[in-house]
């Protein structure tokens, strides 16, 4: 019988490109387990994420990457780019915080598992005939920052994007929630609370009535439907009737037509609140919507296959739906994945503290390398793959050009991130 050669040499340009990328991986293992921690250990919110986009940025200028900041006008987003070929592949990363819980929903895994999955593919970019794009995504956790890069043409070039989100466990197929949020202000008129209150208008009354108003209609909101928000203000003095009132809403629903229902509905609510007390409404959209998420079913099989050759058995969610991301409105235009890596987190779910303290656990660091070496495999996959590599090119053929977003090349920063 004739011995089948296993060698690197012996193998089909696909598996060599394979195992290139993934030898690449691990050997960028240290430097990307520190890029984690950094992160982790400087978490930055919204827009703020300077510090982490410089670390990003200073770990791919120093393996050669073509790196513009401030892409698409946000000052802590940026594009690294490596290789000349025609099919441009996408890699998100993500480094923002969520306010007071730092990287609780694992951002800084996020991030560097992009980060990995790019030198990966890099390696091989000229094998397989690609451009390897690194996207550095700000802000997912409060305007979203993907959808402003979309609207800004970073995205126009991209055969697939590509992205892996930690978790507590390895899942792919996934939707999520179209979700969409509102600023909400009351403004009344203030007056002595005991000696003359019916000469004041409470703003605070209007945000309880908007309140309740939301409460008894969700009984009416069709399944997967969601509204929940938070008061930040509402009075200073106990004495004094409150003139102003100010809130956050979130709006979910499984689709972007739904969410659009729901905010017609719940928009009467708030309106409702300033017809009774005599309080000015003012509403005014936070940030952009995000639309559900569709993930591409070929992205999805060759993930499923990478991370089981690492030992992983991710579960399956189609038709499930997990919170929301603004990945779902790039994967209305461009073919993505959005699968979980997961790792032991005691129990704890994203958006918790006790999450955040598992983000640079022995697990995590391990999600990371997986993360990047299954990004890269996939990367490989559609690339050698002919009847997707067409489908890909002929996708972004078809997507108007824009102008090349703001930013010039950056030079290192120097953050120590080996």
């Amino acid at each position: 019988m004739t011995r089948r050669d296993t060698s690197p040499t012996g193998l089909g340009p696909r598996e060599r490109a394979t195992l290139t990328a993934a030898e690449a991986v691990r050997s960028s293992c240290p430097a990307l387990v520190a890029l984690s921690h950094s992160l982790h250990a400087e978490p930055e919110t919204a827009l703020q994420e300077h510090r982490s986009a410089d670390k990003v940025a200073s770990l791919l200028a120093d393996a050669g990457f073509r790196v513009a900041r401030a892409a698409g006008g946000l000052p802590t987003a940026l594009v690294a780019t490596y290789g000349t070929g025609d099919l441009v592949v996408a890699l998100c990363a993500e480094y923002d915080a969520l306010p007071g819980l730092g990287h609780a929903c694992g951002h800084n895994v996020n991030g560097a598992a992009a980060v990995g999955a790019a030198l990966g593919l890099a390696a091989v970019a000229d094998a397989i005939g690609v451009t390897v794009k690194l996207v550095g995504t700000p802000a997912e956790e409060d305007i979203g920052g993907k959808v402003l890069l979309l609207e800004a043409g970073v995205f126009d070039d991209a055969g697939a994007a590509l992205m892996v989100h930690a978790a507590p466990e390895d899942s792919v197929g996934a939707s999520s929630l179209a979700i969409g949020a509102w600023d909400v202000t009351y403004r009344g008129r203030p007056a002595h609370a005991a000696l003359a209150p019916w000469e004041g208008v409470n703003a605070l009354d209007a945000m309880t009535l908007a309140h309740s108003a939301v409460g008894l209609l969700r009984q009416q909101l069709p399944p997967g439907t969601l509204v929940h928000g938070v008061v930040s203000e509402a009075g200073r003095a106990v004495n004094v009737i409150p003139e102003l009132a100010r809130a956050r809403y979130e709006l979910r629903a499984p689709t972007a037509e739904g969410l659009a229902l729901a905010r017609r509905r719940v928009r009467a609510c708030f309106e409702a609140g300033a017809l009774a007390t005599g309080a000015e409404l003012d509403l005014v959209t936070h940030g952009r919507d995000f639309a559900d998420l569709r993930q591409d079913s070929f992205l999805t099989e060759s993930y499923v296959r990478a991370v089981r050759a690492l030992g992983r058995e991710p579960v399956s969610r189609h038709g499930e739906v997990m919170a929301s991301t603004d990945m779902g409105n790039v994967s209305h235009h461009v073919p993505a994945l959005h699968p979980t890596i997961g790792y032991d987190t005691g129990g704890a779910r994203q958006h918790t503290e006790e999450f955040a303290r598992y983000g640079t656990s022995p697990g995590a660091d391990r999600a990371v390398v997986d993360g990047a070496i299954a990004l890269a495999h996939v990367g490989v996959d559609l690339a050698t793959d002919p009847v997707q590599r067409r489908r890909f090119l002929e996708g972004a053929a078809r997507r108007r050009p824009h102008e090349p977003a703001a930013g010039g090349v950056s030079a290192a920063t120097g953050c120590d991130v080996a």
